[in-house]
């Protein structure tokens, strides 16, 4: 190319941008820089066209006709909400035959020891074998009945999908256990099931159980079977408790041996009951009936088609919780369309190891882990040059995303997304994000940089975790999307929060195909969440956008007043706070006989120092926690942050103590899905809170 023309190219309009950032940088930037904007010319002349949505991206949702402002998705023809999309699926059973055909009896349940590759398990050796286990149940004496409960104690490995389809196959109920619980959670559980066998993946969780056991607090618990192997003392244990241990493959040869015909469930039939970690009180066990998940399922089938379909070329990386409904049903959506599984190693450390060796095509994740992988990219791009050259391509690509183009083959992906996309397994189609909040600011960064189907979820275990979801075309985030097809969702009143349903803002609720049947054996608390229409009331606050997507703006629950008679939603508060740079953790704090707020914020201790040493302050992480400057200076970016974000002045904090080690399961300040526990942390912290009170001065 000619200089003349290349300097032609330079003056395009189009250009106008990049020609504003060259003018910024320093002069030795600019060497070589007539062939980079050769290549950028390349990439406007190559430029793919947007797909056509699925809708009507300026009116994704419709109200329904005489139902109090309840809306439903555009997708839908009529006000007839979707049950099922496949007329031979009604039922997790029936999810697995599916699989098993249209796979052509294809790869389906993977798994790796450390530094091999993945080993597979064919649709019908998955199949064999489920039917092995649940006839061995039916042998030792259980019933093929939807009132007969299982209990599954262990990671996500392929002996939980065969157990879950085992008891499916004859009508039996899951009952997910899972170690975060904490002892007396799991105690709670495997007593309010009556669970009388329990499958336990490690020799450890077994001597848990019997521990149990011995002390007479779980006196109904009979059989316990092993995944891993184990030696006789184990065996003694048991015997000595009155509680039988058998190894899974000697189950399996049970079943193999007095093989029963499967007796598969209704659609109606509880599939799985689902105990929630509460932040407060005992778990509750949502009953999630077969259609509950198969709604859930099919809707977003229904919403995806436009652009992805599931097929049995697709391989899914499980390693989300197997007890939470979110991962639950992104792998019924993998096991209905023939698609793989393979499975984490245990370890989430070795996660990125195994994602290039998996190379999975379908990624769920939540927001820890998405924030995390937003932090890492940055904490890279270390120099002027580099911050500038990932700035300046996540842009280019974030306007492609406005146009509704997605793509992980353009120049920015060659030059400068490349690696990050190489480091999932470099085939990822799709991703999925749900369980909580995700910063609109990382989510379109990872939406750019990935360049795949990336869509953002809102739901909860009572309506089988989903009941909105984005659709394709519409890569904008600040929202959670229309509702899906399977669900109607309204808003209503919540007067002391100020939250009118006539203004577009109050409670969401929720009601449809998916909204579970209710709590095991607590009638108060399921009137508490279901109203006598049906209606699921979530306590999150949600307020219609103009084009009929729905954004979460608050949280009814943990709401308190402050002295002059001011609602404070702290979550909110906190959801703004955590976006500071060397902020880890953080936990709002007020009082109704104090006028403002206060907060403890865990510093973050990868990016403490180097934040620190850029405004003038050096030494180590305690010693800068210890630091008043730093403290000071820590304050004053989260009331920035507080102010751009819109937060009113008695919502910001005045004050802050610093404290060191991360909220955890561990030491009982979170839940095991990552909530805060506010009870726990108001007494833990009670005396740092008591401190700031008396030394403000408002």
């Amino acid at each position: 190319m000619q200089a003349h023309e290349l300097f032609q190219y330079f003056r395009m309009p189009e250009l106008v941008d990049l020609r504003q950032y060259v003018r910024t940088l320093p002069t030795n930037t600019l060497m070589g820089f007539g062939a980079f904007a050769a290549l950028t010319t390349f990439w406007y002349a190559t430029r793919p066209k947007a797909l056509k949505p699925p809708c009507d991206l300026f009116m994704q949702s419709v109200e329904v006709a005489g139902s109090d402002g309840a809306r439903r998705s555009a997708l839908l023809d009529s006000d007839e909400l979707l049950v099922y999309i496949y007329d031979d699926v009604r039922t997790l059973y029936e999810v697995f035959q599916r699989g098993m055909q249209v796979s052509n009896n294809g790869p389906c349940l993977g798994s790796r020891k450390p530094d091999q590759p993945y080993e597979w398990l064919s649709y019908k050796e998955v199949a064999e074998l489920s039917e092995c286990v649940g006839s061995a149940l039916i042998q030792k004496g259980f019933k093929a009945s939807p009132d007969q409960f299982i209990g599954i104690f262990a990671q996500n490995r392929p002996e939980w999908v065969i157990i879950e389809q085992g008891c499916f196959a004859y009508s039996m109920v899951v009952v997910p256990l899972y170690e975060t619980l904490g002892s007396e959670a799991i105690t709670y559980i495997v007593n309010k099931a009556e669970l009388s066998l329990v499958f336990v993946d490690k020799v450890e969780k077994a001597k848990h159980l019997l521990d149990g056991v011995e002390n007479k607090l779980i006196p109904g618990l009979k059989i316990i079977v092993l995944m891993d192997s184990y030696g006789s003392d184990l065996v003694e244990l048991g015997s000595k408790c009155g509680v039988e241990i058998i190894s899974m493959k000697a189950l399996q040869n049970l079943g193999r041996a007095n093989r029963q015909k499967p007796k598969p469930p209704a659609p109606e039939d509880i599939a799985i009951i689902c105990f929630t970690s509460g932040t407060t009180g005992n778990p509750k066990g949502a009953l999630v009936t077969h259609q509950n998940i198969i709604s859930v399922c099919s809707a977003f089938v229904k919403i995806t088609e436009s652009e992805y379909i599931p097929c049995p070329d697709d391989t899914l990386i499980s390693y989300l919780p197997l007890a939470h409904m979110f991962e639950a049903v992104v792998e019924c959506i993998m096991l209905c369309h023939g698609a793989k599984i393979g499975f984490f190693q245990g370890d989430i450390r070795l996660l990125m190891d195994d994602l290039k060796v998996l190379q999975p095509t379908v990624f769920p994740v939540v927001p820890r882990l998405l924030n995390r992988m937003f932090d890492r990219i940055f904490g890279q791009a270390n120099t002027t040059l580099k911050r500038w050259l990932l700035d300046f391509a996540s842009k280019r690509k974030e306007a492609e995303l406005r146009s509704g183009i997605v793509r992980n083959n353009s120049l920015w992906d060659r030059l400068i997304f490349h690696k990050i996309q190489s480091s999932l397994g470099g085939k990822v189609r799709l991703m999925v994000t749900g369980a909580a909040p995700v910063s609109p600011t990382v989510l379109t960064f990872l939406r750019a940089a990935l360049g795949c189907q990336f869509y953002e979820g809102y739901g909860q275990t009572e309506c089988a975790a989903g009941c909105c979801l984005t659709v394709p075309g519409d890569w904008t985030a600040g929202h959670v999307g229309p509702p899906v097809p399977c669900s109607y969702v309204k808003l209503v009143d919540v007067e002391e929060m100020n939250y009118v349903a006539a203004q577009g803002e109050g409670e969401v609720c929720v009601k449809g195909a998916n909204v579970f049947k209710g709590y095991w054996k607590d009638p108060a608390k399921t009137a508490e969440a279901l109203d006598k229409d049906g209606w699921l009331h979530t306590g999150d606050i949600g307020k219609w956008l103009p084009n009929g997507t729905l954004k979460i703006i608050d949280r009814k629950k943990h709401i308190f007043k402050l002295s002059q008679g001011e609602y404070i939603a702290p979550e909110k508060i906190e959801n703004i706070y955590i976006r500071s740079e060397p902020v880890a953790q953080v936990f709002v704090h007020g009082e109704s006989l104090q006028s403002f707020l206060i907060a403890i914020v865990v510093p973050d201790v990868e990016t403490l120092c180097p934040w620190a040493q850029k405004r003038g302050l050096e030494g180590s992480f305690e010693e800068l926690c210890r630091n008043k400057d730093v403290k000071k200076a820590i304050l004053e970016d989260m009331v920035r942050l507080g102010k751009d974000s819109g937060l009113k002045p008695f919502e910001q904090i005045k004050d802050i103590a610093l404290h060191r080690e991360l909220f955890s399961v561990d030491n009982g300040l979170l839940t095991p899905t990552m909530k805060a526990k506010r009870p726990e942390l108001r007494n833990y912290f009670r005396s740092q809170i008591e401190e700031l009170y008396s030394t403000i001065k408002v």
